[in-house]
């Protein structure tokens, strides 16, 4: 089988495309976290969005669901080792977001005068 994809960086912009998929995995990374806890660590994701962004990446077997069986519900969320190998990944990104953050912090600026 062809793969659809034009190269590597395709492949996982397909898989990780959406704004919060990223921000999902890189703390996950830090460790297991419930949904709340999750939640607040990624900020401002609504919980609809959240929860649509935490099943697609469980059907892609990058994030795995553990139901503990008690009342009132309670479940946890980590990376499986697929995931981890991403979270890899995304520290590289990271660190050069974190080393061009007064560049980046200007075109944000500059977007929003324009429009």
């Amino acid at each position: 089988m062809t793969s659809p994809f034009t190269c590597g960086l395709d492949a996982v912009l397909f898989v990780m495309g959406g704004k919060w998929k990223p921000l999902i995995v890189y703390h996950l990374a830090r460790g297991t976290l419930r949904y709340a806890e999750l939640r607040r660590t990624v900020g401002r994701v609504s919980d609809k969005v959240l929860a649509q962004q935490l099943k697609e990446l469980i059907a892609d077997g990058i994030v795995a669901r553990r139901d503990l069986g008690e009342i009132p519900p309670r479940v946890e969320y980590s990376l499986t080792p697929f995931g981890q190998s991403l979270a890899q990944a995304l520290v590289q990104l990271c660190e050069w977001g974190s080393h061009h953050a007064d560049e980046l912090a200007e075109i944000v600026g500059q977007r929003a005068r324009t429009k």
